[in-house]
């Protein structure tokens, strides 16, 4: 049985909602997949592409990740066999072993290999939030049944949204579908995850608005409950900024076909790709896809630009303003991508910079929008009516 909750906030305390936060097994665990070593190969790709350093374990002299894949002209991220990719629970990270050397990156942060829901419990009680939104991935979880005991064992704290096999949804559409109905209907979470990238790299799909998508998306709007997606440049472009621009008019053209679809977008726009030196160039046709919708705009940056710039992130202040001022108070979501923003700053941090160091342009109002009222409302938490 799971330790008696904290309390709620008292009545008229602004509820603090986390958006993006994860609960998962170890790394070498099936989590969903057929077996721990297909759980592992999806870690291997992660850790091949992502951009933390990689190092050698003895001296921690630099490294290079991308030795993990031996990309093909028919699939870009094939694995390589030999180089013994494992899970190091010595040192709790994940390791690789390439010409007798051991070497090892901290995507994961250091000592994390699996974050249960009790942890994210402990850390969201230090820092004083109310309720976190568990994300999906196929890297992180494919088990539907594991998130719901999440939710099951912190009914009061947490809420999940549901993994999808996005490369069956254009060729197996029913199986799509059915995977989305046992997950809200069966299980009982609380929306959906789609990350377009996975149906791409299968190649059976240059775009989440191809016909072939078209009843998926009709039968998840009957379902009634937000879906988020994790969004990249589109497939073949050369400009990951104006690829990912591309790619949220696609969005925009999904939801004028479907206006009752409920949308989020995660981790907010490639921010990285925005950067220039220490502060950023944002086009100004960037929000234009954005405008007249529903959409929701996750708001975090340490779990992004952390290793660049540092705590209070002041360079990220006029973005936030231009979230504001483009999208709305009313549409933006604070998000942590806890656990992972901890290789950066403390969970508390990840509030205070947006809480403490916005007030100059962030009114109290929108603060408490931003911060929980928000996404209470897409939830339907108890909270949105307190």
């Amino acid at each position: 049985m799971p330790a008696p909750e904290p309390r709620p906030p008292a009545s008229g305390a602004p509820c603090v909602v986390d958006s993006h936060v994860y609960c998962f097994t170890a790394p070498d665990t099936p989590a969903g997949h057929d077996s721990g070593q297909e759980h592992l190969d999806w870690w291997q790709r992660q850790y091949a592409v992502h951009h933390q350093p990689a190092f050698r374990v003895r001296d921690r002299a630099p490294g290079d990740a991308h030795r993990l894949l031996n990309p093909g002209p028919d699939d870009p991220m094939r694995l390589v066999r030999d180089v013994n990719f494992r899970v190091d629970r010595t040192c709790r990270r994940l390791v690789w072993t390439v010409d007798g050397e051991d070497y090892t990156k901290q995507q994961l942060p250091p000592h994390v290999i699996e974050f249960p829901p009790g942890a994210m419990i402990a850390e969201m009680d230090y820092a004083g939030v109310d309720w976190g939104l568990i994300h999906a991935d196929a890297t992180l979880t494919r088990d539907t049944a594991y998130l719901a005991q999440c939710v099951a064992a912190f009914p009061n704290r947490l809420r999940a949204m549901a993994p999808i096999d996005e490369w069956l949804i254009p060729s197996e559409p029913d199986r799509a579908i059915q995977q989305a109905v046992d997950a809200i209907q069966t299980h009982h979470l609380h929306g959906l995850k789609i990350i377009p990238a996975y149906a791409y790299q299968h190649g059976r799909t240059q775009s989440f608005n191809e016909p072939a998508w078209q009843p998926f998306w009709k039968a998840v709007a009957g379902l009634q409950v937000p879906i988020f997606f994790t969004l990249g440049a589109r497939p073949g472009s050369t400009d990951p900024r104006q690829g990912f621009i591309d790619e949220l008019w696609e969005l925009r053209k999904l939801l004028d076909q479907h206006p009752t679809l409920v949308t989020s977008i995660t981790h907010g726009y490639p921010w990285r790709e925005f950067l220039s030196g220490r502060s950023f160039t944002l086009p100004k046709d960037m929000w234009a896809p954005l405008a007249h919708t529903n959409t929701c705009l996750e708001v975090g940056f340490p779990y992004r630009l952390g290793d660049i710039l540092d705590y209070p992130y002041r360079a990220c202040w006029p973005v936030i303003e231009a979230m504001l001022k483009h999208v709305g108070p009313d549409r933006l979501l604070w998000g942590s991508d806890m656990p992972f923003q901890n290789r950066f700053c403390t969970y508390r941090q990840s509030r205070d910079y947006i809480e403490r160091y916005c007030d100059p342009f962030l009114t109290a109002t929108d603060r408490a929008a931003l911060m929980g009222g928000n996404a209470a409302r897409l939830l339907r938490l108890p909270a949105a009516s307190a």
